[in-house]
Protein backbone atom coordinates (compact mmCIF):
# COMPACT_ATOMS: atom_id res chain seq x y z
CA UNK A 1 0.00 0.00 0.00
CA UNK A 2 1.38 3.42 -0.90
CA UNK A 3 1.71 5.82 2.03
CA UNK A 4 -1.01 8.20 0.74
CA UNK A 5 -3.60 5.38 1.00
CA UNK A 6 -2.34 4.47 4.47
CA UNK A 7 -2.65 8.11 5.61
CA UNK A 8 -6.14 8.34 4.08
CA UNK A 9 -7.22 5.28 6.09
CA UNK A 10 -5.56 6.64 9.23
CA UNK A 11 -7.53 9.90 9.07
CA UNK A 12 -10.68 9.13 7.06
CA UNK A 13 -11.12 5.34 6.97
CA UNK A 14 -14.03 3.51 8.59
CA UNK A 15 -12.55 4.05 12.06
CA UNK A 16 -10.33 6.95 11.06
CA UNK A 17 -9.26 9.74 13.36
CA UNK A 18 -11.50 12.34 11.69
CA UNK A 19 -14.38 9.98 10.91
CA UNK A 20 -15.78 10.36 14.42
CA UNK A 21 -15.97 13.51 16.50
CA UNK A 22 -12.76 14.29 18.42
CA UNK A 23 -12.12 16.88 21.12
CA UNK A 24 -9.75 19.70 20.22
CA UNK A 25 -8.06 21.79 22.88
CA UNK A 26 -7.08 20.91 26.44
CA UNK A 27 -8.91 17.56 26.45
CA UNK A 28 -7.85 16.66 22.91
CA UNK A 29 -4.60 15.87 21.10
CA UNK A 30 -3.73 19.41 20.01
CA UNK A 31 -4.82 23.06 20.08
CA UNK A 32 -6.02 25.14 17.14
CA UNK A 33 -6.50 28.89 16.81
CA UNK A 34 -10.25 28.33 17.26
CA UNK A 35 -9.78 26.52 20.58
CA UNK A 36 -7.30 29.19 21.74
CA UNK A 37 -9.55 32.26 21.43
CA UNK A 38 -12.97 33.24 20.11
CA UNK A 39 -11.31 36.43 18.81
CA UNK A 40 -9.86 34.35 15.99
CA UNK A 41 -13.43 34.12 14.67
CA UNK A 42 -13.93 37.77 15.54
CA UNK A 43 -11.05 38.85 13.32
CA UNK A 44 -12.42 36.76 10.45
CA UNK A 45 -15.85 38.36 10.97
CA UNK A 46 -14.15 41.75 10.57
CA UNK A 47 -12.61 40.48 7.32
CA UNK A 48 -16.04 39.38 6.05
CA UNK A 49 -17.50 42.80 6.76
CA UNK A 50 -14.53 44.51 5.12
CA UNK A 51 -14.80 42.42 1.93
CA UNK A 52 -18.49 43.29 1.66
CA UNK A 53 -17.91 47.00 2.31
CA UNK A 54 -15.13 46.93 -0.27
CA UNK A 55 -17.72 45.73 -2.78
CA UNK A 56 -16.03 42.48 -3.75
CA UNK A 57 -18.91 40.43 -2.31
CA UNK A 58 -22.59 41.43 -1.99
CA UNK A 59 -24.51 41.49 1.30
CA UNK A 60 -26.41 38.30 0.43
CA UNK A 61 -23.23 36.20 0.11
CA UNK A 62 -22.82 32.82 1.83
CA UNK A 63 -20.22 32.39 4.55
CA UNK A 64 -19.06 28.81 4.03
CA UNK A 65 -16.77 26.92 6.38
CA UNK A 66 -14.98 23.84 5.08
CA UNK A 67 -13.68 21.43 7.72
CA UNK A 68 -15.65 23.04 10.53
CA UNK A 69 -15.10 20.37 13.21
CA UNK A 70 -17.86 21.12 15.74
CA UNK A 71 -18.72 24.50 14.22
CA UNK A 72 -17.12 26.73 16.86
CA UNK A 73 -15.40 28.99 14.34
CA UNK A 74 -18.48 29.68 12.22
CA UNK A 75 -20.51 30.28 15.39
CA UNK A 76 -17.90 32.80 16.60
CA UNK A 77 -18.02 34.56 13.23
CA UNK A 78 -21.81 34.85 13.45
CA UNK A 79 -21.63 36.21 17.01
CA UNK A 80 -19.10 38.89 16.07
CA UNK A 81 -21.02 39.96 12.96
CA UNK A 82 -24.02 40.39 15.26
CA UNK A 83 -21.87 42.57 17.57
CA UNK A 84 -20.18 44.67 14.86
CA UNK A 85 -22.69 44.84 11.98
CA UNK A 86 -25.95 43.17 13.12
CA UNK A 87 -27.94 44.27 10.04
CA UNK A 88 -25.81 41.96 7.88
CA UNK A 89 -27.36 38.93 9.59
CA UNK A 90 -30.60 39.77 7.78
CA UNK A 91 -29.00 39.21 4.37
CA UNK A 92 -26.02 36.86 4.83
CA UNK A 93 -26.31 33.09 4.46
CA UNK A 94 -24.30 30.53 6.43
CA UNK A 95 -23.22 27.04 5.43
CA UNK A 96 -20.88 24.16 6.30
CA UNK A 97 -19.31 21.62 3.96
CA UNK A 98 -18.63 18.41 5.90
CA UNK A 99 -18.36 14.88 4.41
CA UNK A 100 -18.18 13.02 7.77
CA UNK A 101 -21.70 12.10 8.97
CA UNK A 102 -21.02 11.96 12.71
CA UNK A 103 -19.20 15.28 12.66
CA UNK A 104 -22.01 16.82 10.60
CA UNK A 105 -24.52 15.74 13.26
CA UNK A 106 -22.34 17.29 15.99
CA UNK A 107 -22.21 20.56 14.01
CA UNK A 108 -25.99 20.63 13.62
CA UNK A 109 -26.48 20.03 17.34
CA UNK A 110 -24.06 22.79 18.30
CA UNK A 111 -25.59 25.35 15.94
CA UNK A 112 -29.08 24.47 17.22
CA UNK A 113 -27.94 24.90 20.83
CA UNK A 114 -26.19 28.19 20.02
CA UNK A 115 -28.76 29.92 17.81
CA UNK A 116 -32.01 27.94 17.88
CA UNK A 117 -33.99 28.93 14.80
CA UNK A 118 -32.65 32.50 14.64
CA UNK A 119 -29.96 31.64 12.08
CA UNK A 120 -30.57 29.28 9.19
CA UNK A 121 -27.54 27.11 8.46
CA UNK A 122 -27.21 24.96 5.36
CA UNK A 123 -25.19 21.76 5.40
CA UNK A 124 -23.47 20.08 2.44
CA UNK A 125 -21.74 16.70 2.47
CA UNK A 126 -19.89 17.18 -0.83
CA UNK A 127 -19.19 19.72 -3.56
CA UNK A 128 -21.79 18.21 -5.89
CA UNK A 129 -24.55 19.48 -3.57
CA UNK A 130 -23.05 22.96 -3.63
CA UNK A 131 -23.93 25.71 -6.10
CA UNK A 132 -23.26 29.25 -4.89
CA UNK A 133 -23.13 32.62 -6.64
CA UNK A 134 -21.06 34.51 -4.04
CA UNK A 135 -19.22 33.17 -1.01
CA UNK A 136 -16.71 34.00 1.68
CA UNK A 137 -15.00 30.67 2.39
CA UNK A 138 -13.01 29.94 5.52
CA UNK A 139 -10.97 26.86 6.38
CA UNK A 140 -8.67 26.34 9.33
CA UNK A 141 -5.94 23.70 9.17
CA UNK A 142 -7.33 21.49 6.42
CA UNK A 143 -4.47 21.35 3.93
CA UNK A 144 -2.13 19.63 6.39
CA UNK A 145 -4.67 16.78 6.50
CA UNK A 146 -4.64 16.10 2.75
CA UNK A 147 -3.00 12.77 1.96
CA UNK A 148 0.63 12.88 0.85
CA UNK A 149 3.43 10.73 -0.50
CA UNK A 150 6.77 10.58 1.32
CA UNK A 151 9.82 10.90 -0.93
CA UNK A 152 13.44 9.81 -0.61
CA UNK A 153 15.48 10.47 -3.76
CA UNK A 154 13.84 8.47 -6.58
CA UNK A 155 11.67 6.36 -4.27
CA UNK A 156 8.45 6.78 -2.27
CA UNK A 157 7.19 5.24 0.98
CA UNK A 158 5.03 2.09 1.09
CA UNK A 159 3.42 0.14 3.94
CA UNK A 160 2.93 -3.63 4.06
CA UNK A 161 1.84 -5.58 7.16
CA UNK A 162 3.04 -2.79 9.42
CA UNK A 163 6.42 -2.57 7.69
CA UNK A 164 7.50 0.69 6.06
CA UNK A 165 9.85 0.68 3.09
CA UNK A 166 10.86 2.86 0.13
CA UNK A 167 10.32 1.54 -3.38
CA UNK A 168 9.83 2.66 -6.98
CA UNK A 169 8.11 6.01 -7.34
CA UNK A 170 4.81 6.33 -9.20
CA UNK A 171 5.09 8.14 -12.57
CA UNK A 172 2.57 10.84 -11.64
CA UNK A 173 4.23 11.46 -8.28
CA UNK A 174 7.61 11.53 -10.01
CA UNK A 175 6.41 14.35 -12.28
CA UNK A 176 5.29 16.36 -9.24
CA UNK A 177 8.49 15.98 -7.24
CA UNK A 178 10.71 16.65 -10.26
CA UNK A 179 8.69 19.77 -11.00
CA UNK A 180 9.39 21.12 -7.49
CA UNK A 181 12.87 19.62 -7.17
CA UNK A 182 11.97 17.57 -4.09
CA UNK A 183 14.42 14.83 -3.13
CA UNK A 184 13.35 14.40 0.49
CA UNK A 185 10.07 15.16 2.26
CA UNK A 186 6.34 15.10 1.60
CA UNK A 187 4.33 16.01 -1.50
CA UNK A 188 0.60 16.63 -1.03
CA UNK A 189 -2.07 15.07 -3.25
CA UNK A 190 -5.53 16.46 -3.93
CA UNK A 191 -4.99 20.22 -3.90
CA UNK A 192 -5.76 20.36 -7.63
CA UNK A 193 -9.07 18.47 -7.27
CA UNK A 194 -10.10 20.62 -4.31
CA UNK A 195 -9.34 23.87 -6.16
CA UNK A 196 -11.18 22.71 -9.26
CA UNK A 197 -14.25 21.80 -7.18
CA UNK A 198 -14.25 25.26 -5.62
CA UNK A 199 -13.95 26.92 -9.01
CA UNK A 200 -16.67 24.79 -10.61
CA UNK A 201 -19.26 25.15 -7.84
CA UNK A 202 -18.87 28.76 -6.66
CA UNK A 203 -18.91 31.61 -9.17
CA UNK A 204 -17.28 34.33 -7.10
CA UNK A 205 -15.50 33.99 -3.77
CA UNK A 206 -12.79 34.92 -1.35
CA UNK A 207 -11.12 31.90 0.24
CA UNK A 208 -9.22 32.40 3.51
CA UNK A 209 -7.21 29.60 5.08
CA UNK A 210 -4.80 29.25 7.99
CA UNK A 211 -2.23 26.46 8.26
CA UNK A 212 1.35 25.78 9.29
CA UNK A 213 4.16 25.50 6.77
CA UNK A 214 6.28 27.60 4.46
CA UNK A 215 6.15 28.94 0.92
CA UNK A 216 9.25 26.97 -0.04
CA UNK A 217 9.56 23.24 0.52
CA UNK A 218 11.67 22.35 3.56
CA UNK A 219 13.53 19.60 1.64
CA UNK A 220 13.21 17.56 4.84
CA UNK A 221 10.64 15.34 6.54
CA UNK A 222 8.01 17.14 8.61
CA UNK A 223 5.60 14.20 8.96
CA UNK A 224 4.58 13.85 12.60
CA UNK A 225 1.90 12.49 14.92
CA UNK A 226 0.03 14.42 17.64
CA UNK A 227 -1.33 12.50 20.61
CA UNK A 228 -2.41 14.03 23.94
CA UNK A 229 -0.39 17.18 23.17
CA UNK A 230 2.77 15.19 22.54
CA UNK A 231 4.47 15.35 19.14
CA UNK A 232 6.18 12.28 17.67
CA UNK A 233 8.32 12.50 14.51
CA UNK A 234 6.85 9.83 12.25
CA UNK A 235 10.08 8.00 11.52
CA UNK A 236 10.83 7.66 15.25
CA UNK A 237 7.88 5.24 15.28
CA UNK A 238 9.28 3.06 12.47
CA UNK A 239 12.27 0.78 12.02
CA UNK A 240 14.06 3.58 10.13
CA UNK A 241 14.83 5.47 13.35
CA UNK A 242 12.88 3.76 16.11
CA UNK A 243 12.91 5.49 19.51
CA UNK A 244 13.41 2.73 22.11
CA UNK A 245 12.15 5.00 24.92
CA UNK A 246 8.81 5.43 23.17
CA UNK A 247 8.52 1.67 22.79
CA UNK A 248 9.06 1.23 26.54
CA UNK A 249 6.19 3.68 27.15
CA UNK A 250 3.92 1.67 24.85
CA UNK A 251 3.94 4.38 22.17
CA UNK A 252 4.16 2.71 18.77
CA UNK A 253 2.66 3.07 15.33
CA UNK A 254 -0.08 0.48 15.96
CA UNK A 255 -1.17 2.25 19.13
CA UNK A 256 -1.29 5.66 17.43
CA UNK A 257 -2.89 4.52 14.15
CA UNK A 258 -6.38 6.12 13.84
CA UNK A 259 -6.19 7.25 17.49
CA UNK A 260 -4.10 10.35 16.85
CA UNK A 261 -3.58 13.09 14.28
CA UNK A 262 -0.98 12.61 11.56
CA UNK A 263 0.12 15.74 9.72
CA UNK A 264 2.93 17.53 7.89
CA UNK A 265 3.95 21.08 6.90
CA UNK A 266 2.03 22.68 4.05
CA UNK A 267 4.13 23.53 0.99
CA UNK A 268 2.34 26.76 0.07
CA UNK A 269 3.92 27.27 -3.36
CA UNK A 270 2.39 23.97 -4.45
CA UNK A 271 -0.99 25.07 -3.07
CA UNK A 272 -0.76 28.42 -4.88
CA UNK A 273 0.16 26.79 -8.20
CA UNK A 274 -2.66 24.22 -7.99
CA UNK A 275 -5.23 26.93 -7.18
CA UNK A 276 -4.06 29.24 -9.96
CA UNK A 277 -4.35 26.39 -12.49
CA UNK A 278 -8.08 26.42 -11.68
CA UNK A 279 -8.42 30.16 -12.30
CA UNK A 280 -8.25 31.12 -8.61
CA UNK A 281 -5.83 33.98 -7.98
CA UNK A 282 -3.60 34.51 -4.97
CA UNK A 283 -4.48 37.72 -3.14
CA UNK A 284 -2.32 37.45 -0.04
CA UNK A 285 0.14 35.20 1.75
CA UNK A 286 1.42 36.26 5.15
CA UNK A 287 1.90 35.17 8.75
CA UNK A 288 -1.11 34.56 10.96
CA UNK A 289 0.03 37.40 13.22
CA UNK A 290 0.10 39.95 10.41
CA UNK A 291 -3.16 38.72 8.88
CA UNK A 292 -5.14 38.93 12.13
CA UNK A 293 -3.82 42.42 12.83
CA UNK A 294 -4.77 43.49 9.29
CA UNK A 295 -8.22 41.90 9.72
CA UNK A 296 -8.76 44.08 12.81
CA UNK A 297 -8.21 41.92 15.90
CA UNK A 298 -6.65 44.83 17.83
CA UNK A 299 -9.68 47.01 17.12
CA UNK A 300 -11.87 44.28 18.59
CA UNK A 301 -9.86 44.35 21.79
CA UNK A 302 -10.32 48.11 21.98
CA UNK A 303 -14.08 47.53 21.79
CA UNK A 304 -13.81 44.87 24.51
CA UNK A 305 -11.73 47.15 26.72
CA UNK A 306 -14.31 49.93 26.47
CA UNK A 307 -17.29 47.65 27.10
CA UNK A 308 -16.20 45.15 29.77
CA UNK A 309 -14.43 44.94 33.11
CA UNK A 310 -10.64 44.79 33.28
CA UNK A 311 -10.59 41.14 34.44
CA UNK A 312 -12.50 39.98 31.35
CA UNK A 313 -10.35 42.13 29.07
CA UNK A 314 -7.05 40.76 30.44
CA UNK A 315 -8.34 37.18 30.37
CA UNK A 316 -9.37 37.35 26.70
CA UNK A 317 -6.24 39.27 25.74
CA UNK A 318 -4.03 36.57 27.26
CA UNK A 319 -5.91 33.87 25.34
CA UNK A 320 -5.51 35.75 22.07
CA UNK A 321 -1.78 36.29 22.56
CA UNK A 322 -1.30 32.67 21.50
CA UNK A 323 -2.71 33.61 18.07
CA UNK A 324 -0.34 36.48 17.34
CA UNK A 325 2.74 35.90 19.49
CA UNK A 326 5.63 34.97 17.12
CA UNK A 327 6.86 32.32 19.57
CA UNK A 328 3.48 30.54 19.47
CA UNK A 329 1.15 30.56 16.44
CA UNK A 330 1.90 34.04 15.15
CA UNK A 331 4.81 33.22 12.82
CA UNK A 332 4.60 29.44 12.46
CA UNK A 333 1.07 29.60 11.06
CA UNK A 334 0.38 31.32 7.76
CA UNK A 335 -2.72 32.90 6.29
CA UNK A 336 -3.36 32.52 2.57
CA UNK A 337 -6.14 34.32 0.70
CA UNK A 338 -7.38 33.44 -2.78
CA UNK A 339 -10.03 35.10 -4.92
CA UNK A 340 -12.10 34.08 -7.89
CA UNK A 341 -14.06 36.83 -9.60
Amino acid sequence: MRFSSYMQEWLYGENGYYTNFKEIGKRGDFYTAVSASLFFGGAIAKRVIGVIKEGFLPENSTILEIGAHQGYLLADIVQFIYTIEPKLLESLNFAILEPQKDILLAQKRYMKQSFGNRINFRYFSNFDELKLENAFIISNEIFDAFKCEVIRDDKMLFVENGRFYFDKIDDEVKKRVEHYGIKRGEIALGYDEFALSLSNHIKRFEFVSFDYGEKEHRREYSLRVYHKHNVYPFFSLTDFAKDKNLEKEGININFLYQNSDITYDVFFNQLIEEFEKSGIKLKSYTTQMKALVEFGILELFEILKNNSDNTTYIKELNKAKVLIDPSFMGERFKCIIFRKS
